[in-house]
């Protein structure tokens, strides 16, 4: 059995449907009982990263974890939680979704320190691990539809900064092949797409995919720390957003790297890709 965490999210709910394809028996972990996003035949249990009893229920009979957290403030808890109650429970094995430049030093700041913390206790778990770093998500544009769809600028935190924008199907598809093969264990991966895009370059694919004009501004870090405060975010989270973006905006994520296409034996998806299959939440159309 290999349990999914996060497994109605944008990663989680691939890496749960390529699992039952390749005829592994997976056990979904949602927060919400329905389970309405997880294929037939697939094991649902709810559970909370704040509820050891849920936790323990969770992985019990578990051999191997897909380890993704996204608690609303960053921090290395929720991950401990899991990784404690998976080692009592007799798990073998950790694929921990981390992200890029994590505990990369950026001025006085540290890129990622939560997730830094998170992936030195999955080294020190006693589990065999593959941890996964990959680069800003395709799908991360999703956010821009309201404002694509009402024909107003989407928002550029990082400027000119270019990234290797990846396909979350791709970075799901790499953690099927590290959960189900021991060949990963101890590798960190570097997971990017095939290109390296701006914001301004992703609104132009965007733009010729959907066939309307797709324009962004820019949001500098003052701004953007003032919009997201009052939207709501919590403070911690709204700095460790703006320091990743300032990161990037700085060019530090000007990176590429061919590890999707050596575990996958096949190149990443393009932005463009991804683009085409999801133009209908850009134009608001079916």
């Amino acid at each position: 059995m290999i349990l999914v965490t996060g497994a109605s999210g944008t990663v989680g709910r691939h890496v749960v449907r390529l699992l039952k394809q390749g005829g592994h028996r997976a056990r979904a972990m949602t927060r919400a009982r329905s389970g309405s996003t997880v294929p037939p035949g697939v094991d649902v249990v709810q559970a909370d990263f704040e509820d050891l009893d849920s936790l323990r229920r969770a992985v019990a009979g578990v051999r191997a974890v897909f380890l993704l957290t996204a608690p609303a403030t960053p921090q290395p808890n929720h991950d401990l939680a899991l990784l404690e109650v998976a080692r009592s429970a007799g798990a073998s094995s950790v694929v921990k979704l981390s992200a890029i430049g994590t505990g990369e030093r950026f001025g006085t700041a540290t890129v990622g320190a939560w997730h830094q913390a998170a992936e030195d206790a999955v080294h020190a778990s006693g589990l065999a691990w593959t941890v996964l770093r990959p680069s800003s998500f395709a799908s991360n544009c999703l956010y821009w539809a309201g404002a694509i769809q009402a024909g107003q600028p989407v928002p550029n935190l990082t400027g000119d900064g270019e990234q290797g924008i990846i396909d979350p199907r791709d970075i799901a598809a790499v953690a099927v092949a590290a959960l189900t093969d021991p060949a990963h264990a101890g590798k960190t991966y570097t997971l990017t797409g095939p290109e390296l895009l701006s914001v301004p370059h992703q609104a132009s694919q965007l733009a010729d995919v959907i066939g309307r004009p797709v324009v962004s501004v820019d949001v500098p870090s003052t701004t953007a720390t003032q919009q997201l405060l009052s939207s709501g975010m919590p403070p911690a989270a709204v700095e460790a957003t703006v320091i990743g973006s300032a990161w990037a905006r700085a060019g530090h994520n000007r990176i590429l790297t061919d590890d999707v296409a050596k575990v996958l034996a096949r190149p990443p998806a393009t932005f463009r890709d991804w683009a085409q299959r999801h133009r209908e939440a850009f134009t608001g159309t079916q």
